[in-house]
């Protein structure tokens, strides 16, 4: 039961819908749409036959699994794509919904799993959500049943650690789960912990959850622990609403950070220093106001087609990529002999973010005698950081990839072995990469973390043959629509039906 209620999900989140959107069409609550898909509750033939209908799939005679695909490689692609919207801003968005008691009206929403899981824990708080195409309005309740939380969707996201800091606005006292997520190794929370202890926050972890105590009082000052962005984001939500001004020292002043001042700026909420590492916030009381706003796009999916684009020795166009965000990585490739035209700057839709046209050119590259490695913006982003382990298999010369900031996402790199990469691992954090390689097909299964999994999928796109990766949710999480993307480019990739 529990095997045909995974199908069940993998296949409702395959198409871009919510429990809560399966639900409408069964007739049926999201509560039991979780149940049944937990494999908590019985699936009778009738409801079997239902939800066959609902998803356009025969569920009576499938066999269990997960979602996987086909990829036959080494094929050239060619055609423009647009980037995408970002996954890290939607999920800072949706938390940063329950600062507002009015609607909040968010537009180019991604229908990813990131997002799905984030939704279903605000249906689950008494949040009213409705999503049409990629517009999404949100209403707050005017109580939050912190009680009915549903435990397994937080339990499978990091940014359910986003809720503490609007929740503390409406709640003196509550409990989320752990959260899960990519598995890169301890990502410590103590971080959030210290910012959030300025504005009289208390944080117990115990084995499963996180349990807060608030007795509000204005922070003033904060010293960021570390320069992260969600701890970032933490701290902006819960000076948003603290009516004083609030200095945040050591901030980060990455993409994902700007989109949420971005945000609070339309809600009303003063800040000073954006894009910089110290946050001036002058806080407001309430936020009670219909707040309409449109996503920025994502540097990881344009730089996710940049290298696909590099593998595969493709000519393709790039459109609306966020080039504040990309420019280091640009200019890195660019000294490995990457070759491209880009266009004049213009402005996205929500006139804050600088976006440009890409167009990739087939280059010959030659690896980098500096070590590759990430730094908080400006420095080349954490997250771009594992598509320069795809590249190198392709560059003359070894390459030196130092991933510094999770202590196991670089072993996850030595995956590319077996798709004929010459790869030494150093250490936990440093990688040694040897090119160029003709990448060969193979069958594997996605790693748990999203950037590690994504590569993996580049080289076999650039690999000679046919090769499977499984069970891609991994991928889902931060990319919508990924294959009939790519294969709008002319990739030869599809979903493997098992039934």
């Amino acid at each position: 039961m529990q095997n045909i209620g995974k199908k069940i999900a993998d296949l409702r989140e395959t198409q871009g819908l919510t429990q809560t959107a399966l639900a409408k069409k069964l007739k049926t609550t999201q509560s039991a749409i979780a149940r049944l898909e937990s494999g908590r509750q019985n699936i009778s033939a009738e409801m079997l036959k239902k939800i066959s209908h609902a998803l356009g799939k025969n569920l009576i005679t499938m066999s269990p699994g997960t979602v996987n695909v086909a990829i036959e490689g080494n094929q050239k692609l060619q055609g423009t794509i647009e980037t995408n919207t970002s996954k890290n801003g939607a999920v800072g968005l949706l938390c940063a919904s329950l600062l507002n008691k009015g609607q909040t009206t968010l537009k180019r929403v991604p229908r990813i799993e990131e997002v799905f899981r984030l939704v279903e824990v605000l249906e689950s708080l008494g949040v009213k959500i409705d999503w049409h195409d990629d517009t999404m309005r949100i209403n707050t309740p005017k109580k939050v049943s912190w009680q009915k939380i549903d435990v397994e969707a937080a339990k499978k996201t990091r940014s359910i650690i986003m809720f503490i800091g609007p929740l503390i606005h409406r709640l003196n006292k509550f409990s989320l789960p752990q959260s899960g997520g990519c598995k890169l190794g301890s990502r410590t929370v103590r971080p959030h912990f210290y910012a959030l202890e300025n504005f009289g926050v208390k944080i117990d972890t115990t084995d499963t959850a996180y349990e807060v105590s608030v007795k509000k009082k204005p922070a003033h000052e904060i010293v960021m622990y570390e320069s992260g962005d969600t701890v970032t984001e933490n701290a902006l939500f819960a000076a948003a609403l603290t009516p004083s001004k609030t200095v945040i020292k050591y901030a980060s002043a990455n993409y994902m950070v700007q989109e949420i001042c971005n945000f609070l700026i339309a809600c009303g909420v003063k800040i000073e220093g954006i894009g910089t590492t110290t946050l001036t916030v002058h806080g407001i009381k309430e936020i009670n106001s219909s707040i309409e706003y449109t996503l920025s796009e994502d540097p990881t999916d344009s730089m996710f087609f940049i290298t696909t684009a590099i593998l595969t020795n493709s000519a393709i166009t790039i459109t609306r990529c966020p080039i504040d965000f990309l420019e280091l990585e640009l200019l890195k490739l660019e000294k490995m002999g990457f070759r491209y035209e880009m266009s004049t700057p213009y402005l996205g839709a929500n006139e804050q973010v600088r976006l440009v046209d890409i167009k990739t050119k087939p280059s010959k590259l030659r690896a980098l005698s500096e070590k590759v490695y990430a730094r908080p913006y400006p420095g080349l982003n954490i997250d771009n950081l594992p598509f320069f382990a795809a590249i190198a298999t392709q560059a003359t010369g070894q390459t030196l990839i130092h991933d510094w900031t999770y202590e196991k996402r670089a072993i996850y790199f030595t995956e590319l072995d077996k798709l004929g990469a010459e790869t030494v691992l150093a250490d936990p954090h440093r990688i040694y990469i040897t090119g160029p390689t003709n990448l060969r097909a193979t069958e594997l299964v996605c790693p748990p973390a999203l950037r590690p999994a994504t590569i993996l999928l580049i080289a076999m796109l650039g690999a000679e043959g046919k090769s499977v990766l499984r069970n891609i949710y991994s991928i889902n999480r931060g990319y919508e629509r990924l294959v009939d993307r790519l294969q709008s480019l002319g990739a030869k990739i599809h979903y493997l039906e098992e039934f």
